[in-house]
């Protein structure tokens, strides 16, 4: 847990040991580029924590989160009661007067609306999955799927923020500034959260830094953002004129005034901003190294499909997270924008559903090839769900369907997770849960155990009060847990 008095002797302790040596904050940056192997570029001993606080079966994560939310209706979570009741009104008994969207609310009739499209049964968990999954389809064993996630928000914002923050209000860390802040980094060269942005065919639903923020954890566990093209990290690179000796020697000015002023006021914040300062400048060299994708062999651009060689795509951006992690990055947050599909449903989400299907599978067979399934944790799903009935005119071959977050489907897969199962049952409406829910918290919950951590114990004091990503709720579902 945090302690400004610890902190701030942290921070003495440490100013004085490098004044004392004659060792500044540049040395040691320089020295560990020169040599990664010595002691002063030895990898971080933890967080808050210090260290996990029980054995982790998960020491980096993958969230690959599916912004807009994806429709389990047509992907996960088969129904044939409504084929056999397709375009009859969703009954009062099964909706119970449920909170609505402003944008179906409205409506004079709910028609049922079945998939257009075909499922078949997988693996020996004989789990479904759409034909729109087929890639998908071949990793199911490796798959664990949740259908009985369900949030109280109904609006994409606040979802989203809720998912990734614990609250459906701004402002609160993000879940990988919680790991960062927690268990520390593993790679002193990169950040220990990174986010990765693409977008499907309609990526209308923005996203905001808020998603990505550090809230009110110190300023080194915010997420970075890593963009496609020459300039991956922006400010990173040495403006014209400026050369690595001069930037050397910039930093090692700003790091004594820093230090001047930290005796004033003691601030910790301010040591925070130097470390970052100092991260950038080991950022210019092991940066445009992770990121160059140039030396991979045919078959891996092959496995992840044919957008894998276009930067800024989905699947390309999944290639760039295994990168990352094999670099010990211990949270990789990948953004793919374009589900919320309220009309045309059929028609774009074979787009959609064609960008992602491929690479999400390939990012498993690749970790699996290469070990690293064995302590990494996969994340696929987005903020909620969609209704069972169709928003706006329904026919054969056109639908849209509203928010749905009564009961929706994420996968996990990896570390720690049960291999081909099901966890959870909805009701042959696909509309309530009925059967083993899962909440929102209880997923953050989940995970964390997986890392090592125990939720409730992972806190921050801010305005007087001690805060944690689950608030005052979660609890681990076990039954996932290998």
């Amino acid at each position: 847990m945090y302690n400004l008095e610890d902190e701030i002797h942290d921070q003495l302790s440490r100013r004085n040991f490098l004044g004392k040596t004659s060792i500044g904050l540049g040395s040691l940056a320089l020295a560990s580029l020169l040599n990664p192997k010595s002691l002063l570029a030895a990898p971080s001993e933890g967080g808050a924590l210090g260290k996990p606080q029980f054995p982790p079966k998960v020491k980096r994560i993958i969230y690959l989160f599916q912004s807009g939310a994806p429709s389990q209706l047509e992907l996960f979570d088969y129904k044939p009661k409504l084929e056999t009741m397709w375009g009859e009104d969703l009954p009062e008994s099964v909706r119970k007067g449920q909170r609505l969207t402003g944008m179906t609310a409205g409506q004079s009739r709910f028609p049922l609306a079945a998939s257009k499209f075909k499922f078949a049964q997988y693996g020996p968990g004989r789990m479904w999955i759409s034909e729109l999954l087929p890639y998908t389809s071949k990793v199911v064993n490796d798959l664990s799927f949740i259908r009985t996630m369900h949030t109280e928000a109904i609006n994409h914002d606040p979802a989203v923020t809720f998912f990734q923050t614990g609250s459906q209000q701004a402002g609160r860390p993000s879940f990988g500034s919680w790991v960062s802040y927690g268990l520390g980094s593993d790679n002193q060269n990169l950040p220990a959260f990174v986010v990765l942005l693409s977008k499907g065919r309609n990526g209308d639903q923005p996203l905001y830094a808020k998603l990505w923020s550090n809230g009110f954890l110190p300023s080194i566990h915010q997420g970075v953002v890593f963009r496609s093209g020459p300039d991956p990290v922006y400010y990173l690179n040495n403006p014209p004129g400026i050369d690595k000796t001069s930037r050397r020697r910039m930093l090692d000015y700003l790091a004594q005034m820093h230090q001047e002023q930290y005796k004033q006021v003691l601030d910790p914040e301010i040591n925070n901003r130097m470390a970052q300062y100092e991260m950038a400048y080991r950022m210019q060299t092991s940066v445009p190294e992770t990121l160059d994708i140039s030396k991979e062999p045919s078959y891996i651009f092959d496995m992840y499909g044919p957008d894998s060689r276009k930067p800024g795509t989905f699947a390309a951006n999944c290639l760039l997270a295994r990168k990352l992690i094999e670099k010990d990055v211990k949270f990789v947050q990948l953004y793919h924008q374009g589900w919320d599909q309220h009309g045309n449903l059929p028609n774009d989400i074979q787009i959609q559903t064609k960008s992602v299907d491929q690479p999400s599978a390939a990012l498993i067979m690749d970790l699996k090839q290469r070990g690293l399934l064995e302590d990494t944790l996969v994340i696929w799903g987005g903020e909620f769900g969609r209704t069972n009935y169709s928003q706006g005119k329904l026919s054969k071959d056109n639908y849209g369907r509203d928010h749905h977050p009564r009961c929706f489907t994420i996968w996990m897969a990896g570390a720690g997770v049960k291999k081909g199962m099901v966890y959870g049952e909805t009701d042959e409406f696909g509309y309530n849960i009925a059967k083993d829910p899962v909440h929102v918290h209880d997923f953050q919950a989940t995970v964390l155990h997986l890392m090592g951590v125990d939720h409730e114990k992972l806190t921050f004091k801010h305005q007087g009060r001690r805060y944690r990503l689950t608030d005052v709720h979660g609890k681990v579902v076990k039954p996932l847990l290998a």
